[in-house]
């Protein structure tokens, strides 16, 4: 099954992983990836980079996505859709997935509806580009536009909030569930963190207050394989 041989490929790295001592308990990781380190919310805030954006040349079609990366018949939205069920899922040709259960943290809605649902790029394409992925290869942006290899990367939900989010970072948007806010800022900086992309001044300045409200956790951040900085 798709789904259980994900699972079990990242087990096993994050086991390897913990055996090291480079990650703790929790962290899941693909075979391909480039390690990872823990640190806290508030550290890992303050150490983003801080630059301009550069949203020249900004096209969509720049991130090839919903690509089946790792050539199990399933394309990326799929594998997503399937990983955050909260019930079993059906699926009809292609992999396409026709029915199960999510709930999108973002409003804090319970959906079955698969239609309602969207799988938003956490970090926006629009918003990754300006902070960095302009300068990648074409492989790298298609990676990132499908990336699995942590969860917190692609997320499902309602269709009405990933809409009203666009391209938007966190001084210009955020989830209408305020208990969801801590946990956006979070995984939003383990992106950028894992892909290396830098804050513009006015979105860290609002990640550093918004994170100073939030509980100073332990933050795992994965970071993805290296390669791919050759230009657009």
């Amino acid at each position: 099954m798709r789904h259980a041989k994900r699972r079990s490929t990242l087990l096993t790295v994050a086991a390897l992983l913990l055996a090291t001592g480079f990650v703790t308990p929790g962290t899941s990781a693909a075979a391909d990836e480039g390690g990872g380190y823990v640190t806290t919310l508030h550290r890992a805030v303050a150490s983003l980079p801080v630059d301009q954006e550069h949203n020249d040349g900004y096209k969509r079609s720049s991130f090839k996505h919903w690509t089946d990366e790792d050539k199990d018949g399933c394309p990326t939205r799929s594998e997503v859709l399937q990983e955050e069920s909260l019930a079993a899922v059906t699926t009809g040709p292609g992999c396409k997935v026709t029915g199960g259960r999510w709930l999108s943290y973002y409003d804090g809605q319970e959906i079955s509806d698969v239609r309602k649902l969207d799988i938003d790029h956490l970090v926006p394409l629009l918003e990754s580009w300006g902070s960095g992925a302009w300068s990648w290869s074409a492989d790298r942006r298609e990676r990132y536009a499908n990336d699995l290899g942590d969860s917190r990367a692609l997320v499902a939900v309602s269709a009405q909030q990933n809409r009203s989010k666009g391209g938007k970072d966190p001084a210009e948007w955020l989830p209408a569930a305020e208990g969801a806010r801590c946990r956006y800022v979070s995984e939003w900086t383990a992106v950028k963190l894992r892909w290396g992309l830098s804050a513009d001044p006015g979105e860290h300045g609002m990640l550093k207050q918004l994170a100073a409200a939030c509980p100073d956790d332990q933050l795992k951040v994965i970071l993805a394989a290296p390669g791919g900085q050759e230009g657009p």
